[in-house]
């Protein structure tokens, strides 16, 4: 039996007799099964605050100004009526009802801005913000300018009685003055509020329900029979968002996997509240002629609703467009079914150039520094200045440039503000409500092009983290203090359910067993367009530095003893990097350039060097985001190196052993992180022996690296920006610095998004000429009309520059005939290694060596009987001689 309440209704009706009265939306909550989604046509801030239960809406969060907003179903930018209608009531009727609680309506939200981004108005104020049409709980009807903190425009003179029943009614209609509000309450008896003139700018934009319980936790409110209808309501049935909200893929050698990401779907379970009952089952279909064809079903994986195909024996040749089915059952057995479409590409072997777009960091809201923008609306920013997200600039000139596949390094979600600070409490639902707005920005890419999308950090809820093969945090310990100790802060559950939604559509694992606490891999590589990607997890399985350095007193990874040394003092014996499963993984995948591998590229999370500056009196990154953003041209005096053990400048022998594994691939290495553009050529034992790099900018950040060193770098190039040249980072690591991307005043607005040199990074491997391009592109050049990425981009270099080590002597020339690309693989006899694996783009060879002694050398197509082996080779200070290497 449902207890005597508060019932509260909310109408906005048409004044004008001649406004259409057919109904446009009408909610369907009542046959919706009990759950943690809100529905389709809706976008819930946050997913963890409302419910569906016993067919209505539900705000189950004490918390101010929660919404969900109307996607389908907007406020039109023209002169016309409309009328909106939803039944509600409070969630707890014996609560107190002082009147700070109430509920209601947002109107207008957002204005001009994309949808998406005025979805996400809830619990802020500023410019676009809205109008607020509600009754609070003692049944005063008001209506409050949502862009002005507390400010009222009217209140009812009366209130209503408490009742079962009450109808709230807001009718609207356009006069030459403006709009006519007219707010009426009716529970036997009627209460009536007058609002004349609102400006017809306020009433463009989204549609919300509002559930508020005022700073002190009053009760929220349950909704349902919500209508919308009228002659100013916009049409948008396109942009319903799931059940199933987007996928990612890859194809490689033949195989296809993917996954789709779905919305919390299935009945709730009552004991956990992050959790289904059943999740369902998901169809991949293939288009063939006009039919659709059913190629793989899968289970949705609960906890983080993903299905996940793997289909062998893809068709590799042709494009295939796909489309993923799932039906959505209501109370009473019947089924709503639901597609979301995309395309499988064909794999390009025959493209003579294949495109990365590569992204960082990616956060939806700015928040606002003191001292940098803390004037802007009292240290508020207007929501076309703090809200970035969905990054439409970034996702059209992406499209522009054509890539091939898509890498997202890591940080795609932010815990802290991006939109909202993490919900520890809810961590399950938390996680997917920022996870989904990764998708809505980026899912329309995904859906067409490969992807490799890693976590890193911030996506695990940590401000660093050393993994230290997946042990957990020491109990009782919490921020920085926990994160130094090593291991996940999150329970290893919760680390799997992040690691599956954004890994699980990657080839199978290279090894695949779990790390403590049952902690998942995701180490693997893939084969696209003759492109071999080896992706490896930066932070798993690499060591705490602060019980290895107590000398360091190490917090958050900076060493603050002054008279620690970190070029000589950190790198100490059993502090690892990738570990040894991760370091046999890339020995292994360097030497394999089998299946027409022709380039190899390897993605991570973070660089092999620690490129950043910092003023002499800093003792950690902490002061960051409080440093001035210069003018162009200006540079910072007085910096220094930095020694930030998250980045991999940290352990130096374990940045040494991965550095010298990929060289034997000649491999160029793609990465993120560090929020500063950059592209560097790595040094071993000495400058430029090792691959070039590009570190992406990232797409938004508040945490602006730069690199401003004292002194121009060794062999700096006159001319050259000076910053560039041959430099050693703070933990002596040998790096030529080509080019950065340092925050400057862009001029641009929001400087709060622009100042910090945001972007995306692009690398081109071209097939025939082995010539490899990389550059950090702005977020604002558009690659359409010509133009350019940032200053001293691209950096251009062929294949072979990634090993550049000044060789010791010299193999006989291998002259080639009847096979075109051959691969050559040089084998030292005296200690059994490989010392490097490579794909010609030429006939004509001199292997170089770098020892003197004796060798064999491989020649051929690797995993085919065309392959040939001369040995006793031995090693001349010059070149010296010629071997015909002759196929049939």
């Amino acid at each position: 039996m449902r207890s005597r309440s508060l019932l509260l209704s909310v109408i906005v009706l048409a004044a004008c007799s001649g406004s259409s009265r057919d109904v446009a939306f009408q909610s369907r909550w009542a046959t919706s099964r009990d759950g943690v989604w809100s529905g389709p046509e809706y976008w819930a801030n946050r997913l963890q605050d409302w419910r569906l239960r016993n067919g209505r809406l539900e705000c189950v969060a004490q918390r101010p100004m929660r919404t969900v907003h109307l996607l389908t179903r907007r406020l039109a930018n023209t002169h016309g009526n409309f009328e909106l209608s939803v039944r509600l009531g409070p969630l707890e009727p014996t609560r107190t009802l002082s009147g700070e609680s109430s509920a209601g309506f947002l109107v207008g939200a957002g204005g001009h801005l994309d949808y998406r981004a005025a979805a996400l108005i809830h619990h802020s104020y500023g410019e676009s913000g809205g109008l607020y049409a509600g009754i609070d709980s003692r049944g005063r009807i008001f209506l409050q300018d949502f862009e002005r903190e507390n400010h009222t425009l009217a209140y009812s003179a009366n209130s209503l009685d408490q009742s079962d029943s009450l109808t709230f009614q807001l009718q609207a209609s356009y006069t030459d003055e403006g709009y006519s509000l007219k707010l009426l309450g009716i529970s036997g008896d009627t209460v009536e509020l007058l609002v004349p003139a609102i400006d017809p700018s306020r009433l463009v934009g989204s549609i919300a329900l509002v559930s508020h319980t005022g700073v002190n936790g009053a009760t929220s409110f349950w909704f349902d029979s919500w209508i919308v209808r009228g002659g100013k309501i916009d049409k948008h049935d396109g942009r319903r968002l799931g059940p199933i909200i987007g996928s990612q893929h890859t194809l490689s050698r033949g195989t296809l996997k993917l996954t789709a990401q779905l919305m919390p779907v299935g009945e709730m379970d009552p004991e956990n509240a992050a959790r289904a009952s059943s999740g369902g089952i998901v169809q991949l279909q293939i288009r063939q002629g006009r039919l659709w064809s059913t190629v793989a079903t899968a289970d949705v994986v609960i906890p983080g609703y993903t299905a996940t195909f793997k289909v062998e024996d893809w068709d590799t040749t042709r494009d295939v467009a796909f489309r993923l089915l799932y039906g959505l059952e209501t109370t009473s057995g019947a089924v709503d079914t639901y597609y979301e479409e995309g395309v499988v590409r064909r794999d390009p072997l025959d493209k003579e150039e294949i495109i990365v777009a590569a992204f960082t960091g990616n956060h939806n809201v700015a928040r606002p520094m003191p001292g940098r923008w803390a004037g802007v609306d009292g240290g508020r920013f207007p929501w076309n200045w703090g809200l970035w997200f969905p990054h439409s600039e970034v996702v059209q000139h992406v499209a522009a440039q054509q890539p091939d596949l898509l890498f997202f390094s890591g940080d795609q979600v932010y815990e802290g503000a991006s939109p909202t600070a993490a919900d520890l409490s809810q961590p399950y639902e938390d996680y997917l409500y920022k996870w989904y707005l990764w998708y809505w920005a980026f899912g329309e890419l995904t859906a067409k092009l490969p992807s490799v999308t890693i976590p890193d950090d911030h996506d695990i809820y940590h401000g660093n983290v050393w993994g230290a093969g997946g042990i957990p945090t020491p109990p009782g310990l919490a921020g920085a203090t926990a994160q130094d100790k090593g291991g996940y802060k999150m329970p290893a559950e919760w680390v799997n359910m992040v690691q599956r939604t954004q890994t699980s559509h990657l080839p199978e694992p290279y090894d695949s067993a779990s790390v403590e606490q049952g902690i998942s891999v995701y180490y693997t590589d893939v084969l696209y367009g003759g492109v071999s990607f080896a992706v490896i997890e930066d932070r798993k399985f690499k060591s705490a530095p602060s019980s290895l350095l107590p000398r360091g007193e190490i917090w958050n990874g900076w060493p603050q003893n002054p008279a620690f040394d970190p070029t000589t003092e950190a790198d100490v014996p059993g502090a690892m990097l990738l570990g040894e499963r991760q370091l046999s993984f890339l020995e292994n995948w360097a030497n394999d350039w089998a299946g027409g591998t022709w380039m190899k590229v390897l993605l991570s999370q973070t660089l092999f060097a620690n490129l950043a500056t910092l003023p002499d009196s800093a003792t950690s990154g902490s002061i960051i985001p409080f440093l001035e953003i210069l003018d162009p041209g200006a540079y910072a005096e007085n910096e220094k190196t930095t020694s930030d053990m998250d980045s991999n400048g940290w352990p130096q022998a374990g940045r040494n052993r991965a550095l010298r594994a990929i060289r034997k691939g000649f491999a160029v290495h793609l990465a993120g992180d560090q929020h500063l553009g950059s592209t560097i050529q790595y040094g071993i034992d000495s400058y430029r022996d090792a691959g070039y790099a590009l570190c992406v900018p990232s797409l938004a950040n508040f945490w602006p690296r730069r690199w401003y060193p004292a002194v121009p770098g060794m062999n700096h190039t006159d001319g050259a920006p000076r910053y560039t040249g041959d430099y050693e980072d703070g933990f002596g690591n040998k790096m030529t610095v080509h080019a950065v991307s340092n925050p400057t005043k862009s001029g641009r607005e929001p400087a709060p998004l622009h100042d910090l040199a945001p972007g995306y990074g692009v690398a081109r491997f071209n097939r025939r000429t082995r010539v490899i391009s990389l550059a950090a592109w702005p977020r604002w050049s558009d690659p359409a009309t010509g133009d350019a990425p940032y200053p001293g981009w691209p950096v251009v270099f062929e294949q072979q520059d990634n090993y550049d080590r000044e060789p010791a002597g010299y193999l006989p020339t291998l002259d080639i005939i009847g096979l075109d690309s051959p691969v050559v693989q040089v084998v030292s006899e005296d200690s059994g290694d490989v010392v490097y694996t490579v794909r010609l783009a030429e006939q004509m060879f001199t292997p170089k060596v770098f020892k003197i002694g004796s060798y064999s050398v491989h020649v051929g197509e690797p995993g085919t009987a065309n392959v040939q082996t001369f040995s006793g080779l031995v090693a001349t200070p010059q070149p010296t001689g010629k071997l015909d290497v002759a196929f049939q």
